[in-house]
């Protein structure tokens, strides 16, 4: 008989500390992503709404689980049981105009609490000085604009936080540049659709500091699961600054003016944009500021300098499907592009 082989230890114990540590990110990021822990005006509404349903339906499950245990126990059979047919009944007409009027009032009470809350939280009117952004979804990315600041950034929408006054609410524009999205940051407010050729509205009032995390909720195409966003949540005094930094042109490094020829000489300047400089393409994020931003690919991974060098290099293996072309640069013209990508704060 051949010796059992035994698996180290080291390697198990590795195993489960991975697995542990997924099942701990995976429930970190489900509490990020959760309705049920709402900080913002919008949300708390869908939240009561929900909370009603839940109530609702699960009373109904309750009666039905009841009658259903009461209809095995009391007619079971038994012991003495003779086979013969039991008693039939053939309607009653209290019964069935109970289970009548009483699903159609329910649906009726759910139906009126229902457009009541959509009708006070699209109705709202927004406080004065309401920040206005305009969010445009794209294949597979988020565009947002602060047309009133003269500020453009990517996957990333900043917001102070909101006081009992109405201050830092957020009202935002939202397009689509290609087909039909969804934003959804399910902490804040509940989905609202971005359609071709349409422009709708919804706003925010975040009254806690924090990074919110939400995602397209309208399949888009490949890469819908990686369309991610964040919104950054920060006080007055800090959302001020982020708004000072995000308002000044691009830096200007002379210790990266080889890598900024070799970006305004490729067709990087086709899609992208940098403020003072010649590029001014629209297909793709602004990068006046990138390094400012915590990820890349539409949240999809960290933005770092070995994360966004494989980018410049294989867009489709970091993100297949991704519409960025890769550039086909010597080794050489990468480095120098990404010393001057990581300069852009």
């Amino acid at each position: 008989m051949s010796p059992r082989r035994a698996t180290p230890r080291p390697v198990r114990y590795a195993a489960l500390g991975f697995v542990t540590a997924s099942l701990a990110a995976s429930a970190a990021a489900a509490d990020r992503l959760s309705v049920f822990s709402p900080v913002s005006a919008p949300a708390d509404a869908s939240l009561r709404v929900a909370t009603l349903v839940l109530l609702v339906t699960a009373g109904i499950f309750a009666v039905v689980t009841a009658l259903l245990v009461y209809g095995v126990v009391r007619f079971r059979r038994r012991p003495d049981d003779d086979g013969s047919e039991p008693p039939q009944v053939y309607g009653s007409d209290q019964i069935e105009l109970a289970w009548t009027v009483v699903p159609v009032l329910i649906v009726v009470v759910l139906c009126l609490v229902t457009a009541r809350t959509i009708y006070d939280v699209q109705a709202a009117v927004m406080p004065a000085g309401a920040i206005e952004a305009t969010v445009v979804g794209h294949q597979w990315w988020w565009e947002i604009r602060y047309p009133e600041l003269g500020i453009a950034t990517a996957n990333e929408l900043h917001v102070p936080v909101s006081d009992r006054a109405g201050a830092g609410t957020v009202a935002l524009s939202l397009e689509s540049a290609d087909v039909a999205h969804s934003f959804w940051v399910p902490r804040l407010a509940g989905k609202t659709d971005l359609i071709p050729n349409r422009h709708n509205r919804m706003w925010i009032a975040p009254r806690e500091p924090g990074v919110y995390l939400g995602q397209c909720a309208e399949y888009c195409g490949t890469q819908h699961a990686h369309m991610l966003l964040r919104v950054v949540a920060e006080s007055p005094e800090d959302y001020a600054r982020w708004v000072a930094a995000q308002q000044k042109p691009a830096v200007a490094d002379p210790g990266a003016s080889a890598g900024r020829r070799v970006f305004e000489t490729t067709a990087c300047i086709n899609c992208h944009s940098v403020r003072g400089t010649v590029a001014t393409g629209r297909f793709g994020p602004d990068l006046t500021h990138l390094m400012s931003r915590s990820t890349l690919a539409a949240s999809d991974v960290a933005l770092d300098r070995a994360s966004l060098r494989a980018w410049i290099v294989d867009p489709d293996h970091v993100k297949p499907g991704a519409r960025m072309p890769a550039m086909k640069l010597d080794d050489r013209d990468v480095d120098l592009l990404v010393d001057y990508l990581v300069t852009l704060r």
